[in-house]
């Protein structure tokens, strides 16, 4: 753990520079189990007690730490394992863990795709395909752990974004235009930082990389129904990918 010198008249908030000094001694592995208390903090950073209370507070609304009264403030150990196998989604592997999971879609609309997205979907020049912006959620306070985008093509998954709100999961709402089954045919796993936006979504700094997942999923005959693009947090899921699936 280092020290890390706040710079007053930064433009930055002083209790933000804390948090962005915490969060990523946490993400880092260096910040682990109880923090050290209040009186401790504003000595180590030279601050009050009230600045420090704020940057608590701003990392427990991020899901880094959690503050259990009359014990202290812990750092959050319980990363959610999304098992990358071939027939699975996140919806599942949250639900195993017995956790509550849903999407928020913030955007939907129909577009026509571009090459990129043609070439996964294995579409013709100019198609048209849905896409869908969302928050991926868990437990009961809700809190976000994925930004993602989702392409699907039309007029097959026409009228899909109303019950993808409705139902809250990818899945289930395939399920609705008779996709029972489905597979990964293709994922991509690499790091990258995030937008600023994204970045401010997941309650993270822009300097913080994300894990950014793509995925290409089939159905039963072997046609393209989804290419779609999670960023996760890396302070909540953790992928893990076993030979085999």
């Amino acid at each position: 753990m280092t020290d890390t010198a706040i710079v007053r008249r930064s433009g930055t908030a002083i209790w933000r520079q804390i948090e962005d000094s915490l969060a990523e001694e946490i993400l880092a592995g260096q910040l682990a189990g109880r923090l050290p208390n209040e009186t401790g903090l504003a000595e180590r950073f030279g601050v009050n007690r009230h600045t420090v209370r704020q940057a608590v507070k701003a990392l427990a609304e991020r899901g880094l730490v959690e503050v259990l009264h009359g014990k202290g403030t812990f750092v959050r150990e319980d990363l959610i394992d999304y098992q990358v196998g071939r027939r699975s989604r996140l919806a599942h592997s949250v639900a195993g863990q017995q956790r509550v999971d849903r999407s928020r879609i913030l955007h939907s609309a129909d577009t026509v795709a571009r090459a990129e997205v043609q070439a996964l979907l294995a579409l013709p020049a100019g198609a048209a395909v849905l896409r869908i912006d969302s928050l991926d959620l868990v437990d009961a306070d809700e809190r976000v752990i994925g930004v993602c985008t989702q392409y699907f093509p039309l007029p097959r998954f026409a009228g899909l974004a109303a019950a993808y709100a409705e139902l809250g999961q990818t899945h289930l709402a395939l399920a609705r235009f008779g996709v029972a089954r489905f597979e990964r045919k293709l994922s991509r796993i690499t790091a990258r930082l995030p937008s600023r936006e994204t970045a401010q979504q997941l309650r993270q700094p822009a300097s913080q990389p994300v894990l950014y997942l793509e995925t290409v999923y089939v159905d039963e005959a072997g046609l393209p129904i989804e290419y779609g693009i999670s960023r996760f947090a890396g302070a909540a899921v953790q992928l893990v990918v076993e030979p085999g699936e």
